[in-house]
């Protein structure tokens, strides 16, 4: 098995070097980085997971993360001294795909960064076929590969976060099962559900969609079934 690679972009030299060593006693590879210039510099293509603070001087942790977006998917944690609904909302409209609000226990990082690691292993095993074949779900110009991370309009490749990729695959293969928010959390961040988990489930929902479709204001792909949920037809 490859060695996995974990990049922690982090202010607080305690919190970064206790976060290092439990991961090092864990079987991860990682670097550090003290602030977000920094670890735009550390990131690469060898990079698995990055675990990021958005209180930085400098250039902010929402900053950094959307700076990220422009050059990978990798999976982002977020830490943050903040747990209001809007700043996750902030965190997820940059591109996060996980939040994790500061203190922590380590048992629970621990949880949340393997659970990004096995989505990205999902997003990533492009590699995989079924009985030796590609499998794809279509619906209208929108073509899926179910065991992998390809995604097309037409002919044109979206590039999609392992999160929204995971969304968009369990609503297409269960095509007119309505999705509850509570249904999509649970099965796609493999989580309890709290109510205040529904903006975090709207948001990725907005962010598909302005990639998929082609009126966001007007969707056709994800469709709104008031009072119950999500669906595709």
């Amino acid at each position: 098995m490859d060695e996995i690679t974990i990049l922690i972009i982090e202010d607080d030299e305690d919190i970064r070097e206790s976060v290092k060593i439990l991961l090092e006693n864990e079987g991860f590879h990682v670097i550090e980085a003290d602030n977000g210039m920094d670890g735009l510099h550390q990131i690469s293509e060898d990079t698995d997971l990055v675990i990021l603070d958005i209180m930085m001087p400098g250039i902010s942790g929402i900053k950094t993360c959307e700076q990220i977006r422009k050059i990978s998917y990798v999976p982002i944690l977020f830490l943050t001294a903040k747990s209001s609904e809007n700043d996750k909302i902030i965190g997820f409209t940059a591109g996060a795909d996980d939040y994790l609000v500061k203190p922590f226990s380590y048992a629970e990082l621990l949880a949340r960064i393997k659970a990004l690691l096995r989505r990205k292993q999902v997003y990533t095993c492009g590699n995989m076929k079924e009985n030796g074949q590609n499998v794809w779900i279509k619906k209208g110009d929108l073509k899926i590969n179910t065991t992998g991370n390809k995604v097309f309009s037409g002919d044109e490749e979206i590039y999609l976060t392992e999160t929204e990729y995971e969304i968009l695959s369990l609503m297409l293969k269960y095509r007119g099962k309505i999705f509850s928010v509570q249904n999509i959390y649970e099965s796609v961040w493999q989580e309890p559900f709290f109510n205040n988990s529904a903006n975090t489930v709207m948001v990725h929902i907005r962010k598909l969609r302005l990639k998929i479709e082609k009126n966001p204001q007007k969707p056709q792909i994800i469709q709104t079934v008031w009072g119950k949920g999500y669906r595709i037809e």
